[in-house]
């Protein structure tokens, strides 16, 4: 089911990881991001659309950020450069579909799309479509060729896999530096907050308050870098969401960013 955020955009949750496809409506059609997660999911998002698909977008490389299935098309589908040279890297070795299935969550493994996964075309600067300007911020943080959008006119930003009310920061283990990459990330975040009023993370609730969420993940990632217990109700044994398994997340964070 679609839900509206703003003038032309609308939103779909999938239940398991809280991931938010957006769709904005363009001249002749929509433009889809990050569509998801299992195929009955991506199937009901085709049928509810009921209207053509003629761009698509993924914010990052991760499984469930770059999917496709038929229902939904053959329109041309974007990321950022790095992202979708990252992709074509991926797909280019023989065992590309077994990497891809080891990310996958065990409840849904078997109703996850494969076969179309990170078909991407690198764009830079705004997405090519024939809808409002959609801007690429592309930055450092979670994942190699992150971006997040802007779509003008409507006002809302949309975050990747940052500014989560559900899930702290993941930095990226593949980084050089992981956690200076990530406060670089929010710099970046920062910088555009005044030209947004709805933020929509990857995964989570849709959201007004996109100068908190930074502050929130600023603290966390500061928090590893300096070795002190972050003040972050994400993370409690009592958090409204993943709280049998997000504690033990950070544990890892700890362990893997924090002070050696």
């Amino acid at each position: 089911m679609l839900s509206q955020i703003a003038d032309g955009v609308w939103f779909h949750q999938s239940p398991l990881l809280q991931n938010n496809t957006v769709v904005v409506q363009g001249r002749s059609g929509v433009l889809l991001i990050d569509p998801g997660i299992t195929v009955s999911e991506i199937e009901c998002l085709a049928h509810d659309l009921d209207q053509p698909i003629v761009a698509a977008f993924s914010t990052h490389p991760d499984w469930d950020h770059a999917l496709w299935h038929p229902s939904l098309g053959d329109a041309p589908r974007y990321g950022t450069e790095a992202a979708a040279a990252f992709l074509h890297d991926l797909r280019s070795q023989d065992d590309w579909q077994a990497q891809f299935a080891e990310g996958l969550p065990e409840e849904i493994a078997d109703e996850v799309p494969v076969e179309l996964f990170g078909l991407l075309d690198g764009v830079s600067t705004t997405v090519p479509w024939d809808g409002p300007t959609v801007r690429i911020v592309e930055h450092p943080a979670h994942a190699t060729g992150h971006a997040a959008l802007v779509i003008d006119g409507a006002r809302v930003l949309v975050a990747g896999d940052m500014l989560s009310d559900i899930l702290m920061p993941f930095p990226d283990p593949g980084a050089a530096d992981p956690l200076a990459d990530y406060l670089a990330g929010l710099e970046a975040l920062e910088a555009i907050a005044a030209d947004v009023d709805v933020v929509v993370p990857g995964h989570g609730s849709v959201g007004t308050d996109i100068r908190a969420r930074i502050a929130l993940d600023r603290a966390y990632v500061r928090a590893l870098r300096d070795g002190t217990l972050p003040d972050d109700p994400r993370i409690q044994p009592g958090a409204a969401y993943g709280a049998d398994w997000v504690p033990g997340v950070y544990e890892w964070h700890r362990q893997q960013f924090g002070p050696k």
